[in-house]
């Protein structure tokens, strides 16, 4: 069941047969998470550790307004509250966006493990800082870039990511987030998501098939559109061939 874990591990640091096995003999639950449903709750004590198997979730916070901005989205093989193995009282909600599987683990076994196994530690380490990495870029996505670039840099995002992690091919993709949920992304609103979004279809740099589903026409040239660069993603030489 933890084999989603040990791909994207082995995306940050080579392990070997040992390294591999002991990550699946990591004691955990299953669990179905229904859409909507939280894996996380802000200012919960955390005694688990999180992986998701499938499906899709964010990380959220919520102001004293009331309104929610999604800091993060997590894909099959990420570890969703890897920093609360540690910190132990979650600072921020995490949300399924999709019916999902997760595998929970026990944070004291993450630690040991960390700990008893170097090369391990070093994987979870390179990837909490990963995505420190991506969430500075969100911050400038949202504080510095126009709507239009802010949406077309979150689609080429998605593409890389969801391709890095064997969920989309051939530059086309079924979007995981619902206008509403972009426009928690994106400091926007639903009907301003909508209009940026057909703009883009207008301009021909994006074409849906159906309402959820991205494909580019020309990558490079949205890659440019949304001031897209995969350095901030540290794939190395993982990155695809986007045409």
């Amino acid at each position: 069941m933890l084999e989603p874990m040990v791909r994207s591990l082995v995306r940050r640091v080579p392990l070997d047969a040992d390294d591999r096995e002991a990550i699946l003999r990591l004691p955990h639950v299953v669990k179905t998470i229904e859409r909507g449903h939280f894996i996380v709750r802000e200012r919960e004590r955390a005694t688990q550790s999180c992986v998701m198997l499938s499906g899709y979730s964010v990380r959220s916070k919520v102001v004293g307004t009331g309104h929610r901005q999604i800091v993060a989205v997590h894909m099959t093989g990420d570890l969703v509250d890897l920093q609360n193995s540690l910190l132990q009282v979650a600072d921020h909600s995490v949300q399924a966006i999709t019916t999902s599987r997760v595998a929970m683990i026990p944070r004291h076994e993450i630690v040991r493990l960390s700990e008893e196994r170097p090369a391990v530690g070093r994987a979870l380490w390179i990837d909490t800082l990963v995505e420190g990495s991506i969430s500075r870029e969100w911050v400038a996505n949202v504080g510095r870039r126009d709507a239009r670039t802010r949406v077309a840099h979150l689609l080429c995002e998605f593409a890389v990511r969801l391709r890095v992690a064997g969920l989309a091919t051939d530059n086309h993709y079924e979007l995981p987030m619902t206008q509403e949920q972009l426009a928690d992304a994106t400091g926007m609103t639903s009907v301003h998501i909508n209009r940026t979004i057909k703009g883009l279809e207008a301009e021909g740099l994006i074409t849906r098939p159906h309402a959820r589903a991205i494909q580019f026409t020309d990558w490079r040239r949205i890659a440019e559109v949304g001031d897209f660069d995969t350095n901030y993603l540290h794939l190395r030489d993982q990155e695809p061939a986007l045409a």
